[in-house]
């Protein structure tokens, strides 16, 4: 992708990886041309897009370019990389490598011994949620060549999960396991499967910053009541006494409010 493409041009290939994606969906087309569609949008060394197993506990590539050992680890131990709880977390969206903190970097044998030695400069983790809150896999693009500062791709990706999520979602599983990144944690999710929604997480990574109901509630659009009811739920899926102890355990998962 030429560094001058315009925005225009930038959406205009996300409608084919739209189309790509629901062509997949269908049945009527491969998962590769998913990935190859994504090339026009963003230009990347190595992608993949990737299904999370439940009974399996494990991711199940799709389609993809790592090498054998990058697609290794993304499918058996990606789920249990320190990064991986913050890549989880639906309050950050996609998790970008020039945006990623520096401590969990150093910390993760994913980027490490895997992305490191390809000398990956840059790219996307982007987990995939089902309309229902499920966990159903991840998009993983990376490249050798920082991308340009603003970039359109940035958003133009964060704006194709959906359809994303549905190129990789086989459906509910017939008895579930948790989510991976509530496995690793520990969290009450293991004793109820599903854990929290994408909004419970998002209010529990805002407690983390010590903020009100009404502050959390100007963040995230919503009403100061509406923020109440999430943090009453969150308490009793966590099994918590109080929101200090909520916070406590985002901390401890590496979840943080967005900027």
């Amino acid at each position: 992708m030429a560094a001058e493409r315009s925005t225009a041009d930038v959406l205009d290939a996300a409608l084919h990886v739209r189309e790509a994606a629901r062509s997949a969906t269908r049945g009527a087309a491969g998962v590769d041309t998913v990935l190859a569609a994504l090339s026009r949008v963003m230009e990347y060394d190595h992608a993949s897009l990737v299904r999370w197993d439940p009974l399996r506990r494990r991711h199940t590539t799709l389609a993809g370019s790592y090498p054998d050992d990058a697609t290794a680890y993304i499918e058996t131990r990606l789920h249990r990389d320190p990064m991986f709880p913050v890549l989880h977390s639906p309050a950050r969206g996609g998790v970008w490598l020039r945006d990623a903190p520096r401590r969990l970097l150093a910390a993760s044998p994913g980027y490490q011994d895997v992305l490191s030695p390809l000398g990956i400069e840059d790219g996307v983790a982007q987990c995939l949620f089902a309309a229902d809150g499920r966990y159903v896999g991840m998009l993983n693009v990376s490249t050798r060549r920082p991308l340009r500062t603003p970039d359109p791709a940035r958003s133009v990706v964060t704006l194709l999960t959906e359809a994303l999520a549905a190129t990789v979602d086989p459906g509910p599983a017939p008895h579930p396991g948790p989510a991976p990144a509530e496995d690793v944690r520990g969290a009450a999710g293991s004793r109820r499967p599903g854990g929290l929604s994408p909004r419970e997480l998002q209010v529990l990574a805002e407690l983390t910053a010590g903020r009100t109901n009404r502050e959390i509630a100007e963040r995230l659009y919503i009403t100061p009541r509406t923020v109440g009811t999430h943090i009453e739920h969150i308490l009793a899926k966590l099994d918590l006494p109080n929101r200090a102890a909520a916070a406590a355990r985002a901390v401890a998962w590496g979840i943080e409010p967005t900027a």
